[in-house]
């Protein structure tokens, strides 16, 4: 019994050591077994939402047929792709606020819809970027289309890349086509397919109507793609985003400097307004050299943002 006592005494010694120790060295078992529960309960309430569709949604004021269970599941897709790619969405958000003040006034002046502004973010995401095929700018025109239409493109100047130009060109293009095909959903379709390529897959399955048409992938998704980005974009917060205004991107202040000679370094002629070559070259991406050849005397207009913008030190030159 007096043994049984002792060795019981010892473990209780021993137990009480191990405790003492412990919680000299700060380690909390009792917290530490808290503190897993609670992160495994909030893993296990991370829920991905389906996303309620429109009751009502049109393109350019022709009405989207949501009551067509394939065009719903079409549209769901696209929202539900463009939504919870939330870096994309949020970029592309911060991205419209900079560039839409551009575009909105240049389709109003030409009677194009305002929707369109939305077919430009899907074409490009307002960036300057190339296609495969060779399609460039924030509206993605084939070289051979920009000069149909009268852009000026070369190895000195593209200006596919200038946005009120290539806006403009865009607009003629979408006018044609509405022209052509009576609707505005039918011209958006035509161009991501072409207006021939439209032409053909509507007297081939003699249907008038783009959600009526069996078309290849990229163009079946082209019109619906545009439709979500304007429904997340439209009502961002509803979709939970939240971006404070200051946090949204805008261009600097601009002046209109007209040209009608060559420049021969336009890093020296940006030093001359306080900005750099690289800030030159942002505001007027069109400018595709280090040099303007304007032997012909052609008026250009190149705009330069306000350099208090900017933090810029320029190198000593030497003139």
């Amino acid at each position: 019994m007096k043994k049984n006592i002792l060795v019981v005494s010892n473990l209780v010694f021993i137990g009480l050591s191990v405790y003492l120790l412990l919680s000299a060295f700060g380690i909390n078992t009792e917290t530490k077994n808290k503190n897993t529960n609670k992160k495994e309960s909030n893993n296990s309430k991370s829920i991905v939402y389906a996303l309620d569709l429109p009751s009502n949604l049109n393109f350019a004021g022709e009405v989207v047929p949501l009551g067509d269970p394939e065009v719903k599941e079409r549209l769901d897709r696209e929202l539900l792709v463009n939504n919870y790619w939330q870096s994309n969405a949020v970029l592309l958000i911060k991205r419209a606020h900079k560039y839409f003040p551009i575009i909105e006034p240049i389709l109003k002046e030409n009677g194009v819809p305002d929707d369109f502004k939305y077919l430009a973010l899907a074409e490009s995401g307002f960036m300057n970027v190339v296609s495969p095929a060779g399609a460039t700018g924030f509206w993605q025109i084939m070289k051979a289309t920009g000069r149909e239409y009268g852009l000026e493109i070369n190895d000195n100047i593209d200006e596919r890349y200038h946005v009120e130009k290539a806006t403009r060109v865009a607009c003629q293009y979408f006018l044609n086509s509405k022209e052509r095909f009576g609707s505005w959903t039918l011209a958006a379709a035509a161009y991501n397919a072409g207006n021939a390529g439209i032409n053909k897959q509507l007297e081939k399955q003699e249907v008038t109507d783009y959600y009526d048409l069996l078309l290849v992938e990229e163009t079946s998704r082209y019109v619906f793609r545009i439709l979500a980005l304007k429904e997340i974009i439209g009502n961002y917060e509803a979709y939970g985003f939240k971006i404070n205004k200051t946090q949204m991107y805008q261009l600097a202040k601009t002046k209109s400097v007209d040209i009608d000679t060559n420049i021969t370094n336009l890093a020296h002629f940006a030093q001359d307004f306080g900005i750099s070559y690289k800030t030159l070259k942002r505001y007027n991406p069109w400018l595709r050299d280090k040099n303007l050849q304007n032997n012909s005397g052609r008026l250009y207009q190149i705009n330069v943002p306000d350099s208090t913008a900017y933090i810029f030190k320029s190198k000593q030159i030497t003139k």
